[in-house]
């Protein structure tokens, strides 16, 4: 049965086997692996997961696939086919709870999947994930860059990337219009109720990155004047030309 990709859903298939050799030695897979994947999409990394892992929790939002997802799967036991939307599911709530968060990732959630997935996902202390060029770029950007931002610095403080590799735009189907790349990073810190309020802090410093920290970051309600003097920070400093660690002195300050 052919299927037609949904634009609305960013959904393009992966049509070129050899990028999953990549995916895989990137990943690091092992037998007793269990792996979250995100956007099953027609099954074609499932079943290289599921044939090299223990167990694979693979979600899917578009249940007019679901036929062909299973027809894909075939007797294939160590797959749970998750039908919903990733950024509502309890994935916390997976059992066995996942090590590893494996996918191509949908554009449209790929960046708030991830962000959510540092602190709302405990186990996974590794990712290998399919994303556009763009957003690979900006998950370890450098202060000081055009890509800096919220998300670079929670990934940032969170893990350490071990693996990039460009991916072309013809491994997949249908041909996206921009340029993609693999990431992979493994967690180097665990989170507990400290991150929330860091979360709120760096996206709000990032909310107006036209103005000054103490400004962003006062459009969004919080008043940080004190908190930026007494780190010794510049009144005038911009959220983009922080380090990492010190959003999370930030955080810290401001109780």
């Amino acid at each position: 049965m052919t299927v037609t990709p949904k634009r609305e859903l960013g959904q393009h298939f992966l049509a070129d086997p050899n990028i999953l050799g990549v995916i895989g030695r990137l990943a690091d897979l092992q037998p007793d692996d269990v792996v979250l994947e995100v956007g099953a999409g027609l099954g074609v990394l499932t079943t290289y997961l599921a044939d090299r892992v223990s167990r694979v929790h693979a979600v899917e939002l578009d249940r007019s696939l679901e036929a062909t997802l299973r027809t894909a799967l075939g007797d294939r036991a160590n797959v749970e086919l998750v039908l919903g939307d990733a950024l509502r599911l309890p994935l916390h709530e997976l059992d066995p709870p996942p090590g590893k968060l494996v996918a191509n990732l949908p554009y449209q959630i790929a960046t708030p999947l991830v962000a959510e997935s540092l602190d709302g996902l405990p186990t996974v202390r590794a990712w290998t994930v399919m994303v556009q060029r763009e957003v690979a770029d900006r998950f370890f950007a450098e202060p000081g860059t055009r890509a800096y931002g919220s998300v670079s610095v929670l990934i940032r403080l969170t893990a350490e990337r071990t693996g990039f590799h460009p991916v072309a735009r013809t491994v997949f189907r249908p041909p996206p219009n921009v340029d993609s790349a693999l990431v992979a990073f493994r967690r180097t810190r665990d989170w507990g109720p400290e991150f929330a309020p860091l979360k709120r802090v760096v996206q709000a410093a990032f909310a107006h990155r036209r103005k000054t920290l103490a400004n962003s970051l006062a459009l969004s309600g919080i008043d940080a004047g004190d908190a930026i003097a007494a780190l010794g920070l510049d009144p005038s400093v911009r959220a983009e030309a922080l380090e990492p660690e010190r959003f999370l002195d930030l955080a810290e300050a401001l109780g």
